[in-house]
């Protein structure tokens, strides 16, 4: 029983942002997932899959995961530009400092915030890994997709 739940587990650690869902606005894909993996998902919609192929396959190759494109993503690049025109948001976990309600000591907190790939390309690398940022998922709106030529 235990050799089933070992391999459960290290299957979930390594899965665990490997998804793809939606609700009435916006795509949520797992930051685990590779371009190519995208390009096999059949939860993955065909406009994001045609995105990939000719505008961001331009910058990186497909084996690199969304986690590490985004982290590494400049402003001047061009599947920057084509994010931007996509409205995609990025959800990370951040390290940061909370000062404690009654007491002057602060304490380091990791938290999860939502914000656009822009402000996302904004914040250098150095600062990024200084405040310990790990991406988790790449939110993209249907209307900005639908509305997307390709």
């Amino acid at each position: 029983m235990s050799k089933f739940i070992d391999s459960l587990s290290d299957k979930t650690s390594y899965n665990e942002f490997k998804y793809v869902i939606q609700d009435s606005g916006s795509y949520g894909i797992g930051a685990k997932y590779s371009y190519e993996e995208c390009m096999q998902c059949e939860n993955v919609p065909f406009k994001f899959k045609a995105i990939i192929e000719h505008y961001i396959s331009k910058d990186t190759m497909r084996e690199t995961t969304i986690e590490s494109h985004l982290y590494y993503l400049t402003e001047d690049m061009f599947s920057a530009r084509t994010y931007k025109e996509l409205k995609a948001k990025v959800k990370i976990g951040i390290s940061e400092e909370k000062r404690s309600f009654f007491s002057k000591r602060t304490k380091r907190i990791y938290s999860e915030r939502i914000m656009s790939v822009d402000d996302f390309t904004q914040m250098s690398v150095s600062e990024k890994k200084q405040k310990s940022v790990a991406v988790y998922e790449l939110i993209i709106s249907k209307l900005a997709l639908m509305s997307f030529s390709v």
